[in-house]
């Protein structure tokens, strides 16, 4: 998976124009309840932030691009649970993960709206929060709100310190 992740970031470095794309995707799948567990890209968009830092791009496009794919993946995946119901966690691979599921349940339940906001920061469960969410039958106007207020806080908070930092000391 390290070689994955610093192949990307060498793409990304080569053809900075698909960058946004790029990270757009990787959020998209980073948000998505089935796609996540096998993508991890937490690592590579802190890692981009340092990029974006030392190669002196703009910051926006990059934080557009992964509040867009993380939104869009939390909405599938909010579908995906409010269609299929309890069934979807019998499905491969999330049958293998039924702890992982039980846990972001029970973060959704206590914290409710906040849960999706917090949820965005806590690894693993991220993408089971919204599919709970959806499995709940939370409606869907409130998610809508919250997911797309939450997802450019969530950008940020991931590829700006990097960015920012890195910028000021070079």
């Amino acid at each position: 998976m390290e070689n994955f992740n610093l192949s990307l970031l060498h793409v990304i470095e080569q053809h900075q124009a698909w960058g946004p794309f790029i990270i757009g995707l990787l959020a998209f799948g980073e948000s998505l309840a089935i796609v996540s567990l096998l993508i991890p890209a937490t690592f590579v968009m802190l890692a981009l932030g340092g990029l974006i830092g030392l190669g002196g791009l703009d910051l926006m496009p990059f934080c557009i691009g992964a509040s867009i794919g993380a939104f869009l993946g939390d909405v599938v995946s909010y579908e995906i649970g409010r269609h299929y119901g309890p069934r979807v966690l019998k499905l491969w691979p999330l049958k293998n993960y039924p702890d992982l599921f039980k846990q972001a349940q029970a973060f959704f339940r206590r914290w409710g709206l906040l849960g999706i906001v917090g949820g965005r920061f806590i690894g693993p469960l991220r993408a089971f929060i919204p599919l709970s969410a959806g499995i709940a039958h939370m409606p869907r106007g409130p998610f809508l709100l919250v997911d797309f207020l939450s997802a450019p806080l969530w950008a940020v908070v991931l590829l700006a310190p990097g960015a920012i930092g890195l910028a000021a000391l070079g």
